[in-house]
Formats: C-alpha cells, structure tokens, sequence
C-alpha cells in the first residue's frame, strides 16, 4: 500500500503499530506491551506462557470463566450451519429461542427482548425506546432524558452524554435535552460493607429536576443500579426504592444499566432481583454470551411493547436495529451460557461466595494508601490515596505489577476494581487479595 507520498506504509503482520487500542494510552502500551494469548477456567496466559489469576473476568463479563465447552461447542456447530441471517423482516429460530430464555430469566413483566450488540448499543437502543414510548402515548413533550453524575454508559452518543464521566464527554460534546442526578459517592459511606447507610435521599434529586424541568418534558432516567466503571459506586440502602417511587408517581420510565449487574454479579440474574426494584427497562451485554461473541439486549416491560406494537399503527413500529441484531452465532452462545448459568447454579454459587469475598477485601483496610473499600455480590473497589500531582499513577502501577506477578486487577483512576468469574474458588480468593496486600505494602 502507498501513501500519500507514494512511499510503502505497509505495516508487518506481527508489529504493534496498526491495532489502535480503545480506552489505552497506546505509546506507553507498546513501550511495555503486555500480551494475553490463552485462557482457560480462572485463568489467562501470557503470551511468554506466564499465567495470570483472572481477577476481573476479563472485563466484567466472562462470568462463567474462560472456555467453558458447552459455549464453544454451541458456537462452532452454528457456524456449520447458518452463519449469519437478516432479522429485518425476516427471522431465525436462535433469535427467539434466545429472547425467551433471556425473558424467563429476567423479572417478571420484562418479557420483551431488542438485541443488539454491545453494552453501548444497549444503552443507545434503551433510551429511543424510552423517547419512542412516550411518543406513543400521546407525551411527546418528553424528550429530556437524566442521568447520573459518575454513571458510565458507554460510548455511544447516548451513553455519554447520559453519562457522566467528564473524558467521556469533554471532546465529544452531548446531546441535548440531558440533565444528571448528583452521584451517591458521599464520605460518610467510606468501608462501608454492602449497601451504605447513608445517602438514600439523593433520589430526591429525580424531585429537583421536576422543579426545574417540568415533570411533562422528562422521558426517562437511566442509572447504574451498582456503578461499575466508576470505580464500584454501591447504593445506598433505600436510594433505588425511593428513585423507582419517584419515577412512578411522575409517569417517568426507570432504565436500569446491568452491563455489568446482570448474569450473576451480584448473586442474582440481575441487580433488579438483588435490589428488589423492577425497573421498566433493562440494558444488557457482557455476560450474555460469557463474553463469546459480541451480544447486547434492552429488556423491556409488556406495557411499553403493547404501547409501541399491539396498540401501533400498522407497519415498522420502531425504526431502529442493526445488521448483527440477533446474529445467530451470539444466539448460539446465549443460549447456551444461559443454559450454563442454570446447570450449575452460577448465581447461587455466586451469592454463597459473596461474604467471603467481603471479608477478604475489607481485610486490606489498614493497608498502606487505602483510603476506602467498596464491594458487593462478587465485586470490589479498593480506593487509593493519590499521589500528589499524578491521579491514577499510584492504581496504574499496582495494576503492572499485579500482572507482573500472574494476577489481572481493573484499574479506574485510583481504584482497583475486582469482579471474578463467578467459578472463582476460595483459595483463589484468598490468592488475589493477599497478593494485593503484599503489592500495596510495596507500593510508594
């Protein structure tokens, strides 16, 4: 290939330069590159054949650990047989064997399922599904949608401007018509175990914007029920029963983000069933298929279906999809990694591990620079103290040195972020936090 000058820009097949990596500092990545080549079970492998204790299931979403047979299996014998099928106008069995199974295992009255194919996609799709609903019932003066201040939503236009991560925004821009919820990180909640104590009132923000805005122009708010990406932001204990109150009283749709929360996390198929707080849509993805194949799904309530498709005009009821909705190779690995978190108990197990995991992380309180210790179901943050002048540098070193010594941790800033496979055993728990404590120690 020539450039622009006529000069080669062919790059090697095994150099660095070509891959632009997402959410990378890619110079400081390919000065050091750290390369995973296999995976298996609990763990990855190097690829200098260096095994690394898998804390973060991958990135939140290999929930049943790596290579789980009955996943490839599923996939490989699709592939022989249907490698692909248009779902506009048309259909295939995988597609709605999938929605059902994903429908039976979500709460009850969420029994609609739009497929997509990532978290960001989930986001983007729940939220014109929201604007759409309101249209539809004769509210189309509700087009402002809130979200929360710490919230990540992918990255989609949608979700960042929903969101509310600041280098998520500051050089895209935001739509318009947003409006965000303060988030619920306050210091009296600090070490708290579990859901905190304090905080429950900050739902009465939803209250404020109506003060503001006008009950009649606001479609839907979307929040994490847990936020993940922000560095394991728990809620406090009333908070989503008081926002669901609100919501409800005003004719507001709730969107639960579970990208992360769904498939197990916390104990339970989803946050919703954990918390006890139905929302009218949840978004979905990353262990729906055990993060095989690139998959998504928005969940959504038997009223706003009926309102958008039974009680619709006649013809395409909502324009919105993608070439890949429903592609029959992730229908394949939903089923069967829905099929697997059933055959082996994945979210009871799950929610049996969860004190054990609690204790063990909080046990590093008094280790040196922790400055707070967030967890729940099987997800932690441990929250640094900053070096002065250099936020995040002190998290980003102990994250190369926990992969250096064969252990994957997530890094947000200054927070260390856990969320293993949900197969993870106690001595593997045990593992990760003591080599955690001896990294902290050895840590300026």
């Amino acid at each position: 290939m020539l450039d622009s000058t006529g000069a080669s820009s062919a790059v090697a097949p095994n150099a660095l330069d070509a891959f632009w990596m997402p959410f990378t500092s890619n110079k400081a990545f390919k000065a050091q590159p750290r390369l995973l080549a296999r995976a298996e079970g609990m763990y990855y492998w190097t690829d200098r054949g260096e095994r690394l204790l898998d804390g973060t299931a991958g990135l939140w979403c290999v929930n049943a650990g790596h290579g789980r047979a009955e996943i490839t299996a599923a996939i490989r014998e699709q592939a022989g047989v249907m490698d692909f099928a248009p779902v506009f106008q048309l259909g295939h069995p995988l597609a709605f064997t999938a929605a059902s199974k994903l429908a039976l295992m979500f709460p009850a009255k969420l029994d609609h399922v739009f497929f997509c194919n990532s978290g960001s996609e989930a986001v983007d799709t729940a939220l014109k599904i929201a604007l759409a609903y309101q249209r539809s019932i004769g509210q189309g003066t509700r087009t402002r949608l809130i979200g929360r201040e710490r919230g990540y939503h992918g990255v989609g236009f949608g979700g960042i401007s929903v969101g509310g991560i600041v280098n998520n925004r500051r050089v895209f821009g935001s739509l318009g018509g947003v409006d965000h919820l303060r988030h619920t990180h306050i210091p009296e909640n600090a070490f708290s175990i579990g859901q905190p104590p304090h905080g429950a009132d900050l739902a009465d923000d939803l209250e404020r914007m109506l003060g503001l805005h006008g009950a009649e122009t606001i479609a839907a708010v979307i929040v994490e029920p847990l936020a993940g990406s922000t560095g394991v932001l728990v809620p406090p204990a009333g908070y989503l029963e008081r926002l669901r109150a609100i919501a409800t009283k005003h004719g507001i749709l709730l969107i639960f983000d579970e990208v992360i929360t769904a498939f197990g996390r916390l104990g339970a198929a989803t946050a919703a069933d954990y918390f006890g707080v139905t929302p009218d849509l949840i978004a979905c993805a990353k262990g729906l298929t055990n993060a095989t194949v690139p998959m998504g799904a928005v969940v959504a309530a038997e009223f706003i279906h009926r309102a958008l498709v039974e009680d619709g005009p006649a013809g395409i009821e909502l324009f919105h999809g993608y070439t890949y909705s429903a592609h029959p190779l992730a229908c394949a690995a939903a089923i069967a990694t829905l099929d697997l978190y059933v055959s082996d108990d994945l979210f009871a197990r799950a929610a049996g591990l969860a004190p054990y995991f609690a204790a063990a992380v909080h046990a590093l309180r008094d280790k040196p620079h922790v400055i707070d210790i967030r967890s729940l179901g099987l997800v932690a943050g441990i929250e640094l103290r900053p070096r002065d002048g250099a936020p995040g540098a002190r998290a980003m070193e102990l994250f190369h040195r926990a992969f250096d010594s064969g252990l994957l941790v997530r890094v947000t800033g200054d927070i260390i972020a856990l969320s293993p496979p949900l197969i993870a055993s106690e001595e593997q728990i045990d593992e990760m936090f003591s080599r955690i404590g001896g990294l902290l120690d050895a840590l300026d």
